[in-house]
């Protein structure tokens, strides 16, 4: 792939949700069929729980919120940034574990910091930013 493929899309939260967002992905990934499988089921899942995770969150009056999903596919590594409108999170990256077994949440970090090599969250000119990567694998 000589130039990495950068695909975008913006949601509003009503009506847009994590379906808007499989959907986006559904629609990339012909566009980059060198990308394995292993990827392709790591990256829809982080990016899904993460977007679940900002609709649930970060929109906690429930008015909705705007947010952008980039995926940028390379040879090297598949890189995603998601930016939304809702309010700041108080946002411990380091050390996320699983909970309990019992425990009804709580997995979401632990299960996108399982899935990709770089988790990272930032508040910029009032949006919040999510930047995760997963290094490509080989095979199927």
């Amino acid at each position: 792939m000589p130039e990495p493929l950068r695909r975008t899309v913006r949601l509003t939260t009503p009506p847009g949700d994590v379906n808007t967002v499989h959907d986006f992905l559904v629609e990339l990934w012909p566009d980059v069929d060198t990308v394995s499988n292993v990827d392709r089921i790591s990256i829809e899942t982080a990016l899904i729980e993460l977007a679940a995770n900002v609709m649930q969150h970060a929109d906690s009056d429930g008015s909705g919120l705007t947010c952008e999903f980039t995926v940028v596919v390379s040879d090297d590594a598949i890189d995603m940034v998601v930016r939304d409108t809702g309010e700041p999170g108080e946002i411990r990256l380091v050390g996320a574990e699983m909970p309990e077994l019992e425990a009804e949440s709580g997995r979401g970090l632990a299960l996108i910091s399982a899935l990709v090599d770089v988790v990272a969250y930032s508040q910029e000119d009032g949006h919040n930013i999510w930047r995760l990567r997963r290094t490509r694998t080989t095979g199927a």
